[in-house]
């Protein structure tokens, strides 16, 4: 049985897939879909096409894998309401906890910035070349939008779910016509250019960080897995193996085949130039292609998935950021809410002014601890946390997923020195 397939059959055995189900599926690949998919296309284009066809057939079950073990995790605590925080907490003691916690926020904290560079760099471009507006101050610009972005969480996680759901169904719907759209486009030139056959192991290594960071919804995984539990109590690793595993499918499904679109649309010094402008795929589209269509659904698309992937992402840093601080300090929750809140919107509004380079950002910021707590931390529990008996992946998952999160730890530090 291969692994599309595995997927596909724990999706049917799982029980009746609900739409409830569903909508958890949008949600998580909502959460996913953000400043990584946008700009997936532009790192992993670069080496060619080969390596990009190697780097589809591993990211799906790469991605299930590794997310619905963190979801096990989260559902082998004994407290039914206990969240990430609390079930390392439970496991590994307080000083594991604190180590966890701290590791937990800053592998999502840094992807909050990236939003913030991003979104602030997309309107900015079309504002510019598609509205012919003279630029907004870069400190305006960028704390309005992050303000509106944050106002989407602040009012609640039941409106936030229900708004990312409806931001993706248009969402998947525009970048699988956007990926049709662009086929007339299609040429040759990133498939004439002759592979070095001995260097496509070590292209696609060193793309493996940017492929975790573009199918990563972990942010959310914790919530989702207590959410399930509070449902269906002992039946919840069925339902979270299942939703992760159609989350999978969808990813590998709409956003391969958008990025083999606009890769073959363009040619390898297009793609350069895009990540010279540090802006996402679909903003130098609307900027290069003749198409009054490409010039503002280009944008939109890109505001949509990085908005709606800023709201889940969102809640995990500030869900990490109060775990944090309650585990040193003895202070009211309601406080220590408000000082996250505050902390976390004030640094994504500094650093989406000094407009860092993004691909860095994630390379080398948001992707090495990510790696650690998805693909690390859960199998290092199946083997030593008794508790995680019962919610053991397979062997062979478990290897896998092991071999995918120190590859992309081992590259990422490769690519530092």
């Amino acid at each position: 049985m291969n692994m599309m397939t595995s997927i596909t059959s724990t999706v049917q055995s799982s029980g009746k897939f609900t739409y409830k189900d569903f909508t958890w599926c949008l949600s998580l690949f909502g959460t996913a879909v953000g400043a990584g998919v946008l700009f997936l296309p532009i790192r992993a284009g670069a080496g060619g096409f080969w390596p990009l066809v190697i780097l589809t057939l591993i990211a799906a079950p790469m991605t299930w894998f590794a997310h619905k073990s963190l979801a096990r995790f989260v559902l082998s605590a004994a407290n039914p309401k206990a969240d990430i925080t609390d079930t390392v907490k439970e496991h590994f003691g307080k000083a594991g906890a604190n180590l966890i916690t701290f590791a937990y926020f800053f592998a999502i904290y840094p992807i909050v910035l990236i939003y913030g560079v991003s979104i602030t760099n997309t309107v900015d471009s079309f504002l510019t070349n598609q509205m012919g507006m003279e630029p907004v101050p870069r400190w305006l610009l960028s704390g309005a939008l992050i303000a509106a972005m944050t106002a989407g969480v602040v009012f609640g996680k039941g409106l936030m779910l229900k708004a990312t759901s409806a931001m993706v169904y248009p969402l998947v719907f525009i970048l699988l016509a956007l990926s049709f759209y662009l086929i007339p486009d299609w040429n040759t030139s990133i498939i004439r250019v002759s592979p070095d056959w001995g260097k496509i192991p070590l292209i696609v290594w060193l793309a493996i960080p940017i492929i975790v960071f573009s199918f990563n919804h972990s942010p959310i995984i914790s919530q989702f897995s207590k959410e399930q539990r509070r449902i269906y109590s002992d039946n919840a690793v069925k339902k979270t193996d299942a939703i992760t595993g159609g989350t999978a499918m969808m990813l590998m499904g709409f956003v391969m085949f958008f990025v083999f679109s606009v890769v073959l649309s363009l040619s390898p010094e297009q793609l350069a130039t895009a990540q010279e402008q540090n802006i996402s795929v679909l903003s130098y589209l609307a900027n290069i292609h003749k198409s009054s269509l490409i010039s503002y659904v280009g944008p939109l698309v890109a505001f949509v998935a990085i908005t709606s992937s800023y709201f889940g992402h969102f809640l995990g840093a500030h869900e990490g950021l109060v775990g944090l601080i309650r585990s040193r300090y003895q202070i009211p929750v309601s406080k220590i809410k408000r000082i996250s809140l505050i902390f976390i919107v004030t640094t994504t509004w500094i650093v989406a002014i000094i407009n860092p380079d993004i691909l860095d950002m994630i390379e080398m910021m948001g992707a090495p601890i990510i790696v650690a707590i998805l693909f690390l931390m859960p199998v290092f529990a199946m083997q030593k946390v008794p508790a995680m008996a019962k919610y053991k992946t397979s062997v062979p998952v478990q290897i896998f997923t092991v071999i995918c999160g120190l590859a992309a730890i081992s590259s990422i530090i490769y690519g530092i020195f």
